[in-house]
């Protein structure tokens, strides 16, 4: 897969730095993955939340932080639209982020 934008990601974890470690595990993961479907995501992370559009939330760190991507199965290409604390996540609608 494509991930856009990975600066979105290194912004964040210079801030958090607690989240380098599993948002960096996660690109590398993500990058590497041939993701066909939300199913395809499932199998390997059973916590992540299928939203609409294909919009994905991911836990990050024990939840501690919160990941949206939005996926485009067909063009192989995870765009990232959101990386914040759990607090901040409780503050966006996700389904329109």
């Amino acid at each position: 897969m494509r991930v856009i934008a990975r600066k979105t990601l290194r912004d964040f974890y210079e801030k958090h730095a607690a989240a380098k470690g599993q948002l960096g595990a996660w690109f590398h993961e993500a990058e590497a993955a041939n993701w066909r479907g939300p199913q395809d995501i499932k199998k390997h992370y059973q916590s992540a939340d299928i939203l609409p559009e294909n919009r994905i939330v991911f836990d990050i760190k024990g939840n501690t932080f919160r990941l949206i991507v939005k996926i485009h199965f067909n063009r192989s290409i995870v765009f990232i639209r959101f990386v914040g604390t759990h607090a901040q996540y409780d503050k966006i609608d996700a389904t329109t982020i």
